[in-house]
């Protein structure tokens, strides 16, 4: 198997995982929604596409970042790991402390923007997030053995299928939003508890990780 060959472990957990991030409510989803309810589904589609290609930048620069620094070097790697299993310990302590919003989340009306525009912005609003760039380094590698033959492709594939699944949600959210016509309104009790349930899946591969042998 692929995932096995490339020293990738634990990839239905990454799978789900990446899954519920991407339905989390956020700026990408908000900037999304937006465009597909002041204009169409196909703005809604640029925005998720500029988004997407903002994506592939981190991946890249991730991947060949920890390939430069790691890529002779097991313990660093395994440093690196712990390291980002603290700062999703850190992300799940403040998804499991949300409280539920009273005002429901709802997309500001904007003008009417050229596709290639609306690409643009979704692409700088991503690639110029340095939270995306950190999340990358902190979540990839904890699917990713300490002894893969090579670290750097197995970071790629792993960020190709968080981009993947990234990119079918955020359609999808243009389609529903552009159908369900004005503005979609996200229920603030569905929202709190899909952060919870992200926190605890969090919290379970931080732990994970930490009580787990290194090889």
């Amino acid at each position: 198997m692929l995932a096995q060959f490339l020293g990738i472990h634990d990839l239905p957990v990454f799978i789900v995982s990446g899954l519920l991030l991407n339905i989390l409510p956020g700026p990408d989803s908000l900037l999304i929604m937006t465009r597909s309810a002041t204009q169409d589904w196909r703005a809604g589609s640029a925005a998720a596409i500029g988004i997407g290609a903002g994506t592939c930048v981190h991946i890249l620069a991730a991947a060949l970042g920890l390939s430069a620094v790691l890529a002779t070097s097991s313990a660093a790697f395994t440093a690196v790991k712990l390291v980002g299993a603290a700062y999703i310990l850190w992300m799940a302590l403040g998804l499991l402390r949300s409280k539920k919003q009273e005002d429901r989340v709802q997309a500001p009306v904007l003008p009417r923007l050229p596709y290639r525009n609306i690409f643009a912005q979704g692409f700088l609003t991503n690639v110029l997030n340095p939270k995306v760039a950190l999340f990358f380094l902190a979540f990839v590698p904890q699917f990713i053995s300490a002894d893969a033959p090579n670290k750097a492709l197995a970071f790629i594939v792993l960020g190709c299928i968080f981009n993947l699944n990234g990119m079918l949600w955020c359609n999808a959210l243009s389609l529903f939003t552009a159908r369900a016509s004005a503005r979609l309104k996200l229920d603030p009790v569905v929202s709190l508890w899909l952060k919870r349930v992200t926190g605890s899946l969090f919290v379970w591969l931080g732990v994970k990780l930490a009580l787990s042998k290194q090889s």
